[in-house]
C-alpha cells in the first residue's frame, strides 16, 4: 500500500512489501542516511556533494530505501527530477558527466530475487506517488555490480541494453609485465622523446590550487580539440567548471581526484583528470597541446604515467571511460557492460518508455542499429 507522509512536505513515504520509500530533496539530508554504503566512484560523497551543489536547473530527487520493520536503510538512488519536451523525467544526478550510476547499498544489504522486485516496486511506488506529476524514470549507465553486489534496479532491465559502455584495464602487481603487453605503444619511446625537452617532468597536482590550474590548461586544450574536431564543448561553461574544481577541491587530499600532467620549461604538455575508489581509478579527461608535440603522443603518454603512477599506489583497475576509441584497445582495455532501464511513471510517459525499449532491443544486432542511426541522421556513440 502506498501512502504519503504529511509531517515532512518535502519528503515523501512509500512502502510496497516489505520496503518503504522516503524521497528527499536535499542531498545533505540524504548523504547522511547511509555514509558507509556500497558505491562506485561516481556515488562518491565528493562527486555528489560538487554535482548536488554545482547543478542547479533540475531539482533533486533521491529515493531512500528502507526495511520497513527495522527502519534499517537499504540503498540510497541519487535522482533529479527535470521536465524535457513537457515530459516530467526522473533520472540520476549525472547530465552526461559520470561514466556509470548505481544506488548506494548498505554494507551488508543481501537482496534475494524477491526482495530485488519488492525493492524496485516500492521505488516505483513512491515515484507516481509523489506529487510531481511525473511521467518518465529512465536509468542509464549502470553497472551490473556495485561493491561486489549485485545492482538490484539491473533487474528492471536487461544487461547490456545502455548504448555505452565501460574499457576496463585489469593489471597484475607487476607494472613491468603490463608495459610489456602494450609494448606496441611505444611508451618508452615516447617518454624518451618527450625526456628531450628542458625541464620534462611528470607530476601529479600535490594541492588544490595546482590542480585547478593544471584543469584551467585542460579546458583550454580540450576545446581547442573540439573546435578543431567541429564539436560542441561544454566542459569549460561555468556549470562544468565549478563542478570538476570542486570535485578536486572536495577530494584531491584523500586521494579521490588525481589531476596529472606533462610539463617542461614550454608549458604545460598534457593534462589528465580522473577519480579514484579503493583500487579502480576512472580516467575522466585527457588534453593535449596539439599536433606540435605529436612526436611524443603526449595524450597517451600522460594516460600511461598516470596509470603507473597509481600503480605504485595500489590501484588494479583502470577504467578508460565510456566511449570506444581504438586506443583504449591498445591499452588492453575490455569493455564492461551497462544497462539502461526506462519505466512510465504516467500515460504521457508511456511512449517514451515504448521508444527507449525499443531502441534498446535495436542494440542487440549492432549493424541494424548503425542503419538506422544514419537513417535518422545520427553517428553512433
Amino acid at each position: 500500500m502506498t501512502f504519503l507522509s504529511i509531517e515532512q512536505p518535502d519528503d515523501v513515504a512509500s512502502s510496497a512489501s516489505a520496503f518503504a520509500v522516503d524521497v528527499l530533496r536535499d542531498w545533505r539530508h540524504a548523504a547522511s542516511r547511509l555514509s558507509a554504503g556500497q558505491r562506485t566512484a561516481f556515488q562518491h560523497a565528493d562527486w555528489l556533494g560538487a554535482w548536488y551543489g554545482a547543478f542547479h536547473d533540475v531539482a533533486p530527487l533521491i529515493a531512500v530505501i528502507s526495511d520497513a520493520a527495522t527502519g534499517k536503510d537499504i540503498a540510497i538512488v541519487p535522482m533529479i527530477s527535470h521536465v524535457r519536451r513537457g515530459i516530467r523525467i526522473v533520472e540520476f544526478a549525472d547530465l552526461g558527466v559520470s561514466d556509470n550510476n548505481a544506488p548506494i547499498l548498505a554494507l551488508d544489504a543481501a537482496l534475494d530475487a524477491g526482495a530485488t522486485d519488492a525493492v524496485n516496486t516500492a521505488l516505483i511506488d513512491a515515484l507516481r506517488a509523489l506529487p510531481d506529476r511525473l511521467d518518465l524514470l529512465r536509468l542509464k549507465k549502470m553497472p551490473a555490480e556495485v561493491g561486489g553486489k549485485p545492482n538490484p534496479l539491473v533487474a528492471l532491465g536487461r544487461i547490456g541494453s545502455s548504448s555505452l559502455n565501460g574499457n576496463l584495464v585489469l593489471m597484475g602487481d607487476d607494472y613491468d609485465d603490463y608495459q610489456a603487453s602494450i609494448k606496441r605503444l611505444q611508451m618508452r619511446r615516447c617518454w624518451r622523446v618527450f625526456s628531450r625537452h628542458a625541464g620534462a617532468r611528470f607530476e601529479i597536482a600535490a594541492d588544490v590550487a595546482r590542480a585547478h590550474e593544471l584543469l584551467d590548461v585542460t579546458d583550454v586544450q580540450q576545446q581547442a580539440r573540439m573546435r578543431k574536431l567541429g564539436s560542441r564543448f561544454v566542459l569549460n561553461d561555468e556549470t562544468h567548471a565549478r563542478f570538476y574544481r570542486e570535485v578536486v577541491r572536495r577530494g584531491l587530499a584523500e586521494g579521490y581526484a588525481t589531476v596529472s600532467a606533462l610539463v617542461c620549461d614550454e608549458g604545460i604538455v598534457a593534462t589528465t583528470f580522473g577519480v579514484r575508489h579503493g583500487a579502480t581509478y576512472f580516467l575522466l579527461r585527457i588534453s593535449h597541446g596539439g599536433d606540435q608535440w605529436s612526436s611524443c603522443s603526449p595524450g597517451l603518454l600522460v594516460a600511461e604515467r598516470t596509470m603507473a603512477a597509481l600503480h605504485a599506489q595500489g590501484v588494479r583497475r583502470f577504467d578508460l571511460s565510456i566511449g570506444n576509441q581504438a586506443y583504449k584497445r591498445r591499452f588492453g582495455a575490455e569493455r564492461t557492460p551497462l544497462t539502461d532501464v526506462s519505466v512510465a511513471l504516467s500515460w504521457r510517459g508511456l511512449p517514451f518508455a515504448w521508444r527507449d525499449h525499443a531502441a534498446q532491443r535495436l542494440r542487440r544486432y549492432p549493424k541494424l542499429a548503425a542503419l538506422a542511426a544514419r537513417a535518422m541522421g545520427k553517428g553512433t556513440r
